[in-house]
């Protein structure tokens, strides 16, 4: 298979040298527009090389990829329809011709540019049809290689008993552009064995690096949802995507979206709900948010830093490990708001009148200033502003022997606030963990920017009423 980062430059660098060009035909049209001279190939020359132009030239290609990079293009370069990118390609040239007009057509003496209609579709035209010309000379080069078999998805099948197989016969004697090689079946425990020749499920992790797998497939004999997503649970870490037939689906996984259009219909477990630029999006805006939030309220940091220290003995920031994206683990930082001893007797949660909080800790809590620190976390990519609530390893296993569904939460970055802490707060047991882990899965069924938003003022709300714990 093909580096999924080389096939990603190329379109980049495609975008990069048709932006170049569309560029520089609006800018001919800019000129043409603004003199009244006849055609002089050395005057639209000269024009083209004035200074305001030539920054404009080196700078406006860049920003033109940002949008496309917004869009969600890059995120994942195989698998692409070419009717898909004509329609995607056109929105985007739309927002592109409206950012230029507004940034740079209006500030020059045109004639009457501003409600000159026809001006501007001739400026979307240039930008829609060089973008997609290039897009489809890489697509059309991709599609031929997997119509040719150079390309193939590398990947295993979780399952060895018959089901599995004919999973396997079905993929191999699939008519689809983007075609699997099936490097092998891995033994669930319990289950009948078709074949001899099958893996046991331990080695998998060292199976799929070695022999750089591309992707999981889930197969079991039993296709009831615990045995699926403790699955999915224990392959999360390996940090390949996880599918699974669509004859498998049921309530819980229905709403999980259908991936690469040209090839055998598998349903990805591993990706949230959200789509392509709506997760570019929400990650630009939580970079953006964090690194303002961390210089403009660095006084703040400071005054609570020093308030901590004088409280108690011990650090000012609290460090703990956690389980993020993918189930990959991280530090999350926080202001300590507990004594130094608070889990001698190992890990515990913390409750409405726990004698092991500060003072000062009381009071950040209640207005959940101890987890300003976490816009740290965000700005690294380890969390969001808003996603589910990020928990240790301890009480997570204690939380899938009940609730396996709890696995779909590592779909998403997890969260400084979540739907789960603004409609139930903080936990004190695993029952409550429970309960509060259902808000969240809504959330990961239901993400999109406009949900954030809104979870977003109600934690305003929340921390202006004083209402944390």
């Amino acid at each position: 298979m093909a580096s999924v980062r080389l096939e990603r430059m190329k379109l980049v660098l495609t975008d990069w040298i048709t932006a170049n060009i569309s560029f520089i035909l609006f800018n001919i049209l800019r000129y043409f527009d603004q003199s009244s001279t006849s055609f002089s190939f050395e005057a639209v020359c000269s024009y083209l090389s004035q200074t305001k132009i030539c920054i404009e030239q080196i700078l406006v290609p860049p920003a033109i990829l940002a949008v496309y990079w917004l869009s969600g293009f890059y995120n994942n370069p195989f698998g692409k329809s070419r009717s898909g990118e004509f329609l995607n390609t056109a929105a985007i040239s739309a927002i592109n011709t409206i950012i230029l007009h507004l940034a740079l057509l209006t500030n020059d003496q045109m004639s009457d540019i501003s409600s000159n209609l026809l001006q501007i579709m001739m400026i979307f035209f240039i930008f829609f049809l060089f973008t997609f010309l290039g897009r489809l000379i890489v697509i059309n080069t991709q599609i031929r290689h997997f119509k040719r078999r150079d390309w193939k998805y590398s990947a295993v099948i979780v399952g060895n008993s018959s089901k599995a197989h004919d999973l396997a016969k079905k993929m191999k004697d699939s008519k689809v552009v983007i075609s699997h090689v099936i490097e092998g079946f891995f033994r669930i425990p319990g289950e009948p064995d078709h074949k001899d020749n099958a893996y046991d499920l331990d080695t998998i992790e060292d199976f799929c690096r070695e022999r750089n797998i591309d992707q999981i497939i889930l197969a079991p004999q039993k296709s009831d949802e615990e045995n699926i997503l403790n699955l999915v649970y224990r392959l999360f870490p390996i940090g390949k995507p996880i599918k699974l037939s669509p004859d498998t689906l049921n309530f819980m996984t229905s709403s999980i979206k259908l991936k690469d259009i040209y090839g055998f219909p598998l349903v990805d477990l591993t990706h949230s709900s959200m789509s392509e630029s709506e997760k570019n999006i929400k990650r630009t805006f939580d970079f953006v948010v964090s690194l303002v939030t961390l210089i403009a309220l660095s006084p703040l940091y400071l005054i609570l830093a020093i308030w901590v220290k004088k409280d108690s003995k011990g650090p000012v920031f609290y460090r703990q490990e956690r389980i993020g994206l993918k189930e990959r683990p991280f530090d999350i930082i926080k202001f300590r708001t507990m004594s130094t001893d608070a889990e001698n007797d190992g890990p515990q949660l913390s409750s409405d009148f726990d004698p092991r909080v500060t003072k000062s800790g009381k009071i950040m809590r209640k207005y959940r200033l101890d987890e300003l620190p976490q816009f740290w976390n965000v700005l690294k990519g380890e969390m969001s502003i808003v996603g589910p609530r990020p928990e240790r390893k301890f009480f997570i296993n204690k939380i899938i022997k009940k609730a396996p569904y709890y696995t779909l939460l590592y779909q998403a970055r997890p969260g400084i606030t979540s739907w789960g802490m603004v409609q139930y707060g903080y936990a004190s047991d695993i029952d409550e963990m429970l309960e509060r882990s259902k808000y969240d899965l809504i959330y990961i069924s239901n993400m999109s920017i406009l949900v954030d938003l809104k979870i977003m003022l109600y934690t305003v709300l929340t921390i202006l009423e004083g209402k944390g714990k």
